[in-house]
């Protein structure tokens, strides 16, 4: 995340994580540590109405959820597409094609269609792997 954050092409659409980032991401320019608070106006500003995914630029990223998990995944899809894009780039900005803008929204569409209860079973998924592998986790 860092790495991109330092692009200035910011996040890119170049893989099916990146369609669920790339038309809700925002961006704020660096300005120091965050010690002045002060810069709380300036980070609502840029994130907006409806955005729940920022790239401070220069810094890293930013995710918000309603929940723990609907913000675990964002961050998690937002970290994915952003190490796939520092690999693809490494082969040469040449060399990787782009998602069309029509196949971005379509993708984020069926992405963000409504779902049944139960449905999303991602979060219960890696709540269970992580009581297998660190029990103590929950403590």
């Amino acid at each position: 995340g860092i790495a991109v954050s330092a692009m200035s092409e910011g996040v890119l659409p170049l893989s099916q994580h990146s369609t669920r980032i790339v038309g809700d991401v925002t961006y704020h320019d660096y300005e120091g540590i965050a010690l002045d608070l002060d810069e709380r106006a300036r980070l609502t500003r840029d994130l907006g109405l409806t955005s729940r995914s920022m790239v401070l630029k220069n810094h890293g990223l930013l995710a918000l959820g309603r929940t723990v998990s609907e913000a675990f995944m964002l961050m998690y899809n937002f970290e994915q597409s952003c190490r796939i894009q520092v690999d693809a780039l490494a082969a040469g900005r040449d060399r990787i094609t782009l998602i069309p803008e029509s196949a971005v929204e379509r993708t984020r569409a069926q992405i963000n269609r409504p779902r049944a209860e139960g449905e999303r079973r991602d979060w219960p998924a890696l709540l269970r792997m992580l009581d297998r592998r660190q029990a103590d986790f929950r403590s």
